[in-house]
């Protein structure tokens, strides 16, 4: 395999795979996709909230990153160039939807079965974060539900550290804000 990977650190099985796919062996992406398709959805999610949103734009991430895949310049992480495609399409799709008006009607709803043993989400943290722009709801995804720290997040945004953390701070005062006002709204 490369060299190129072992002087720079960044010998790992995403790396072989990826030298693998540029070399013409297309069957090597399907392992990246498995692997990292779950962690992408969840951002998706985390930014456009809707199920359906986050898997169109999951698919679009991916069908991005094999057509592209070799541009990487591997100077990086996989999963750090991944992760920016990933929010960045992300953001650009909720900004385009963020006029529409989203409902599912109530026959549809009442048709689909609860999976078992779910947890209710809480409607106060779903309404907050629907009032949050996509980044704040992309850096506190990353944050949360993806557990990157504040380096990776940096990374992954394209930001320095000191943003990533005037952001990340930024974010929660935000989310804590409208969480607070869904709460007084359940109340009244």
């Amino acid at each position: 395999m490369s060299i190129y990977f072992e002087k720079a650190g960044f010998y790992d099985e995403d790396s072989v795979l990826i030298e693998r796919f540029v070399a013409g062996e297309r069957t090597a992406f399907e392992p990246l996709y498995e692997k990292y398709y779950a962690k992408v959805f969840s951002l998706a999610k985390g930014v456009l909230i809707i199920d359906e949103e986050a898997a169109d734009v999951t698919q679009e991430v991916f069908t991005l990153v094999y057509r592209n895949l070799g541009r990487f310049n591997r100077q990086s992480k996989f999963s750090t160039w991944l992760f920016r495609i990933a929010i960045n399409r992300s953001i650009q799709e909720s900004r385009k939807r963020r006029f529409r008006h989203k409902h599912v009607e109530l026959t549809e709803a009442a048709d689909q079965a609860a999976p078992e043993h779910a947890q209710e989400p809480d409607m106060r943290i779903q309404r907050a974060l629907e009032q949050l722009n996509p980044q704040d709801r992309a850096i506190l995804t990353l944050f949360y539900w993806q557990e990157q720290n504040l380096n990776e997040i940096s990374e992954s945004m394209g930001i320095n550290l000191n943003a990533a953390k005037t952001r990340l701070y930024r974010a929660r005062e935000r989310f804590k804000r409208f969480f607070e006002q869904e709460a007084s709204h359940d109340s009244d």
